[in-house]
């Protein structure tokens, strides 16, 4: 079953990027004239049907990463800069759809600016372009004590992202996938993962930030209606959105879809809901005409397996 969570995770995260690729940016009111129900091509990008962007990459970089070197900050960083210059890590050999952050942090990296220092950190630098690639991070230390899983999943996103504001919302994301991984329904590995949160960040850096996570900390954010969910590329609103579909659906698809359909961005958003829904409903829950499309679903798939092995031999 932890290999299918793995393998669910990373795959349901590739999955929710490409569905939502495609309307990346459209509004709410236009994605709902014309509803996503599954895998389809065009959009902003013109991309054909199965094609994954930058979440996906970023997160495969990661993952790739970890199996062939285990946690060494100075790889990651370097396979990022493969991706930005070569196309690696990419459908195509061409790295597009690149957030002005992560951009900035990879010329910085080229640079040699070391890679907790690479990521821009001032308050306009807090899209979700390193939670939308975190998920590795979390699965891979997710056998740590709280306090050290949130150490190096913060590390990991310093390489883009510097703000303790974007830094916090991975290590929320990284509790709540703790709790996923360990078998805990939804609304159990949410309500712990919110009352540790009022407790674990004392007296750190992050402990400033944790009232714009307000809703999702103190238990609101299922309640909510779809009119008070935000879906834009601002990291609390992302994480608010991903988390709010998978805890107000009961399967994958849906999951998905409905996070997709919110508009905006589309492709993260449905990226970092795949990834929760994936952790949790596991490989088998993504459905079996949608992961067929994927481009290089093989490799995907292959690497995945790669990486759940590793990390159950730590777990």
């Amino acid at each position: 079953m932890y290999e299918e969570r793995v393998c669910g995770g990373i795959l349901g995260l590739v999955t929710g990027d490409v569905i939502g690729l495609p309307i990346q940016g459209l509004s709410r009111t236009e994605v709902r004239r014309n509803p996503v129900t599954g895998i389809r091509g065009g959009g902003v990008s013109d991309t054909p049907p199965g094609t994954w962007s930058d979440d996906s990459s970023l997160t495969l970089c990661l993952v790739e990463s970890l199996v062939e070197k285990g946690f060494d900050m100075s790889d990651i960083a370097d396979r990022f800069v493969r991706w930005y210059q070569e196309g690696y890590c990419t459908p195509f050999g061409r790295a597009f759809d690149i957030g002005f952050t992560t951009s900035e942090a990879v010329e910085r990296l080229i640079k040699g600016i070391s890679p907790l220092e690479a990521g821009p950190a001032d308050e306009n630098d807090n899209g979700n372009g390193s939670l939308m690639r975190i998920l590795p991070a979390a699965i891979y230390f997710a056998h740590l004590p709280d306090l050290e899983l949130i150490k190096r999943v913060c590390e990991v996103s310093k390489i883009t992202h510097g703000h303790p504001r974007s830094q916090l919302g991975c290590a929320l994301y990284a509790m709540l996938v703790k709790e996923l991984l360990a078998g805990e329904k939804p609304e159990a590995a949410y309500r712990t993962m919110g009352e540790k949160a009022q407790t674990v960040f004392a007296d750190s850096e992050l402990e400033g930030e944790l009232g714009r996570y307000r809703r999702l900390i103190d238990g609101s954010l299922p309640k909510l209606s779809e009119d008070e969910i935000k879906s834009t590329g601002y990291v609390v609103y992302t994480l608010e959105a991903a988390i709010w579909c998978f805890m107000t659906t009961v399967s994958y698809r849906d999951a998905v879809l409905k996070a997709v359909n919110l508009g905006l961005d589309t492709d993260t958003v449905g990226a970092i809901a795949g990834g929760l829904a994936g952790v949790y409903y596991g490989l088998g829950g993504i459905p079996e005409d949608w992961l067929a499309k994927i481009i290089k679903k093989d490799w995907i798939l292959e690497l995945s397996g790669k990486f759940a092995a590793l990390c159950d031999s730590v777990y």
